[in-house]
């Protein structure tokens, strides 16, 4: 049986937070948890997190465009994915594909970014 309710991990992955807030893995995954779960805001959090942690990250980035992306702030989003771009984030079919950015795929700048990366 495939469990859909991510409650239980979510509320682990707090918990872990509250005792080491700059946990890296658990930010990560936590925002990864949050948006599944469909709580973007709190994912949003999570991303923004990890961007001021880790500013060169470029897969951190990535991950705040996809958050930007699904609260339809299409101008932040893409220049989080620029960002992420530039820092060196190059999965061209996964960003092409990503249900995360389908708000953003007529875009001109995401269609330029696609065709960056795919050079």
């Amino acid at each position: 049986m495939i469990r859909t309710d991510y409650e239980f991990e979510i509320n682990f992955f707090e918990g872990v937070h509250r005792r080491d807030p700059k946990n890296i893995d658990v930010i990560e995954i936590l925002g990864g948890l949050y948006t599944k779960k469909g709580r973007i805001d709190d994912g949003l959090r999570m991303d923004r997190k990890l961007v001021r942690l880790q500013p060169d990250n470029p897969h951190a980035h990535y991950n705040l465009g996809c958050s930007l992306a699904l609260k339809r702030r299409r101008a932040d989003a893409i220049r989080a994915l620029e960002k992420a771009v530039e820092l060196g984030y190059n999965d061209y079919e996964w960003m092409r594909d990503d249900p995360d950015l389908s708000g953003l795929q007529t875009h001109p700048k995401f269609l330029e970014l696609l065709d960056k990366i795919k050079k």
